[in-house]
């Protein structure tokens, strides 16, 4: 389990519900949503009852025994599959027994808060039970998952989600690193035509893997994603530390810390990784801007007139 610091000279930030404890900061810091709880595995003993095999482009969990008994490993399970980025999740409730308790539904209707915060990577339910299905789907988050009876339907459901468009950078722990990642945003967001995007996310981009190069101190990989009117960011480390907030010592011209993330982001947050590690990520509002229409563009009539008129009978 991730625990924050009790360094007060280091305070960590708890950007994710699921990831620590949030610790006292000015509320610039602290982004909406539910209050913060810690992520945890299973016990020391305790049987797993999540088991992740990759299916395709998919990464499906099979839950076994009770629902109650499986949900907050479950939610784990859907983060550390998160964080790789997949094609899309789907959580196979086939094995378990009918007659969930409404509270368990209604903790395992909170994944949806990832759908929502980032739409490009579904995730399904794919349950037998019709009382499940139903507490799902009258969920405010809950509403957010794509919900079936049967493993195909629920598979083909996630497959079926327009595709993202994403590059990826990696980098090494070197100050040159929040550069290099701010030239890295601004040439994918020209090429998918955002350019309007470009100073808010490179700035975000900076912040966040100026933050890895401080304190986790390992390799980064960056990543950039545009879907559905919006853009996500994520820096990948293989720290477990929570990101931090920057301090005056560590303070320059592109290095004003999370606080600025916080202000340019729809949402941001952490996942843990299978590998130890950790992903930040951050959610931009990016609408693609629509083309102008003939009725705009009435200074270059005279010249589509030309033009059409070579292909002309």
């Amino acid at each position: 389990m991730v625990q924050p610091t009790k360094d007060p000279s280091h305070l960590s930030v708890g950007v994710d519900r699921q990831v620590a404890a949030c610790t006292s900061l000015p509320a610039t810091f602290v982004p909406t949503g539910s209050p913060v709880v810690a992520v945890k595995g299973p016990a020391p003993g305790q049987s797993v009852r999540v088991r992740t095999h990759p299916l395709r482009q998919v990464v499906v969990l099979e839950v076994a025994g009770p629902l109650g008994e499986a949900v907050d490993e479950l939610d784990r399970a859907i983060q550390l599959a998160l964080a790789d980025r997949p094609r899309g999740v789907v959580c196979d409730l086939s094995a378990v027994p009918y007659g969930a308790k409404p509270g368990d539904v209604r903790v395992l209707a909170t994944a949806g808060r990832h759908v929502r915060d980032w739409p490009a990577i579904p995730i399904a339910v794919a349950c037998p039970d019709p009382q499940v299905r139903g507490g799902l789907s009258t969920h405010p988050q809950g509403g957010h998952l794509i919900v079936a009876e049967s493993m195909f339907p629920a598979e083909s459901a996630v497959l079926a989600t327009p595709i993202r468009d994403v590059d990826c950078l990696k980098l090494t722990p070197h100050p040159t690193a929040p550069h290099a990642s701010r030239n890295f945003v601004a040439r994918a967001l020209v090429r998918w035509g955002l350019d309007s995007l470009v100073p808010a996310a490179s700035l975000v981009a900076s912040e966040l893997v100026t933050n890895s190069t401080i304190h986790a101190g390992t390799d980064i990989e960056l990543s950039i994603a545009w879907n559905l009117g919006l853009l996500r960011l994520t820096v990948r480390d293989k720290s477990p530390d929570l990101p931090r907030q920057q301090f005056p010592q560590f303070v320059d011209v592109h290095g004003r810390g999370l606080s600025v993330v916080a202000a340019l982001s729809r949402a941001f947050g952490v996942l843990p990784t299978a590998d130890g590690g950790k992903l930040v990520w951050a959610v931009l509002n990016a609408a693609r801007p629509k083309p102008p229409t003939i009725n705009g563009m009435h200074h270059l009539k005279p010249l589509l007139d030309e033009q059409l008129g070579h292909y002309s009978p």
